[in-house]
């Protein structure tokens, strides 16, 4: 591979040591992981601000689904949540918070989409380019855009004839007034069940409709006091004592999960319960219960879901959608529902997310061709093999169906930050694992999965890729992922010190690694 020319329009490439890539919970602790190491880095970011999913979710209604106390960074710790399960902008203050202690913004370019990289063999850098053309050279890469930034939209026939407004949940139409509409919400997932409760007060009708009903569990949601926030703030120990509870008892769940699935049928107990105390129509409560054991699809919380649900002003549509209309949505059954408004809270691209970025690694290898052939995988969830110098953040098989992934993520910088103490050790200019090393870890993680409620659930999930491989979740507890990144062993990796023949570097990965 030759070096690459300059940026159009006259830009001189911008050279740094580390990239990445994002800037919301993932970029943002990997900046301050290598800012603690000394390590010069910039930040790129496609929008005009900080923080990820919490930046760009702003519909009604929207909160974590894991309690504030531990959907934090435990080297950042908030003790004055006004909620145990926060909502939006308190999330999103949070993380700007953060960004102004740790002084991300001299260090971040905004506005700049990154749509391809390759590594040159011989320069032995990664060459970044942002969809306007401006070139950046840096030694290491750290994608940290996660898999829940790419809304999908469902390719309904008709949908582009639709007269009335039409967007995503994540791209929420805040000058579209829905008082006294009719709103159809497609989706039953994350998203809709925060939405559905906020909106049905001001809506003169809504059609939710569900292709497949979610496993919902009661929870009460009510503000701290004041005296419990003042505790936090000035006990010692009492903010660290609630997120260890907080971590055991959503770790207990991982053990059902991942160990036991029978235990699940508690929480099933506790779903249809949630069900029944505010739904009284049984052929409704038939429609609303789940056929799949619950944690096969995530488990959702909520307390007023149903009392949305059996709000006189809704409906629970789960006839099959067939088309759109100028004014309205058709069925399987031929019904033509009239609408003034359509939400799609339909989730995002998670198995496919890497397709979006055209990454090439050593010998002009196309991980995304890669990755399409064999399925999306990589070494302990964060490098790849063949892919020198190249680190993702919340990766394959790293996110999670019972815990926080921020805790995760602070497993995966720490470790990012040990493979580039690495390379410098090593007096080399990359690594990356050996082929052997990533086939290892893999099929024993699959092996783990075959047994765990995601694969044996009985249920059709956003967890598994077009082959119906589970490529989304780690396969066990938390604490056994921080075991498994606790350290990075320099054996499971190929070091480069020096530009070497590309035709040594092309050799490929076996399938399944």
């Amino acid at each position: 591979m030759t070096a690459a020319q300059p940026s159009p329009q006259g830009q001189q490439p911008i050279h740094t040591r580390a990239l990445i890539i994002g800037s919301g919970f993932s970029g943002m602790g990997m900046a301050i992981e290598l800012q603690r190491r000394g390590v010069d880095f910039l930040i790129l970011e496609k929008a005009d601000e900080f923080g990820g999913t919490w930046r760009d979710n702003t519909y009604p209604g929207c909160a974590c689904d894991i309690p504030s106390h531990m959907y934090s960074f435990s080297f950042e710790p908030k003790a004055d949540w006004s909620h145990m399960w926060s909502f939006q902008p308190e999330i999103q203050d949070y993380l700007l918070g953060v960004a102004s202690k740790y002084g991300l913004r001299r260090y971040t370019r905004f506005n700049t989409h990154v749509d391809r990289a390759h590594w040159d063999d011989q320069e032995l850098r990664w060459h970044v380019f942002s969809d306007s053309g401006q070139e950046f050279i840096a030694q290491f890469l750290v994608s940290g855009a996660g898999g829940l930034h790419i809304p999908q939209i469902p390719d309904i026939e008709g949908r582009e004839e639709f007269t009335g407004a039409a967007f995503h949940s994540a791209e929420w139409d805040h000058s579209v007034d829905l008082t006294g509409k009719r709103v159809a919400v497609i989706g039953t997932g994350a998203s809709a069940i925060q939405i559905v409760p906020e909106i049905v007060r001001d809506v003169a009708e809504l059609h939710l409709y569900q292709r497949t009903p979610a496993w919902v569990m009661p929870r009460v949601n009510n503000k701290f006091p004041q005296w419990i926030r003042r505790t936090f703030s000035y006990v010692p120990g009492t903010r660290a004592a609630m997120r260890a509870a907080i971590y055991w008892i959503h770790e207990g769940v991982g053990f059902a999960m991942t160990q036991q699935p029978r235990l699940l049928k508690i929480g099933e107990a506790m779903g249809r319960y949630n069900i029944n105390r505010s739904i009284k129509d049984p052929e409704l409560r038939r429609k609303l219960t789940p056929s799949y054991r619950a944690g096969c699809k995530r488990i959702l919380n909520s307390d007023n879901y149903y009392r949305g649900i059996a709000n006189p002003k809704t409906q629970v549509i789960t006839e099959s959608i067939t088309r759109m209309t100028p004014t309205g949505i058709v069925t399987a059954d031929g019904v033509e529902h009239p609408a003034d408004v359509v939400v799609f809270a339909t989730g995002f691209h998670v198995t496919d997310s890497y397709t979006y970025v055209d990454i090439k690694g050593a010998g002009g290898e196309d991980l995304v061709d890669r990755w399409n052939r064999e399925g999306m995988s990589a070494h302990r969830g964060i490098a790849v093999a063949g892919m020198p110098n190249l680190f993702f953040l919340l990766g394959p098989n790293t996110a999670l169906g019972h815990n926080s992934v921020v805790f995760m993520i602070e497993q995966q910088i720490r470790y990012v930050g040990q493979a580039i103490a690495a390379v410098d050790k090593a007096g080399a200019e990359a690594l990356s694992p050996s082929p052997a090393a990533q086939a290892e870890f893999n099929a024993e993680l699959q092996r783990d999965l075959a047994d765990t409620v995601f694969n044996t659930g009985g249920c059709r999930s956003w967890y598994m890729d077009a082959h119906g491989v589970n490529r989304t979740l780690w396969s066990g507890m938390t604490w056994q992922y921080w075991l498994a990144t606790r350290k990075l062993d320099p054996k499971e990796f190929d070091f480069i010190h020096e530009a070497r023949d590309t035709k040594t570097l092309d050799a490929g990965v076996p399938a399944g690694a």
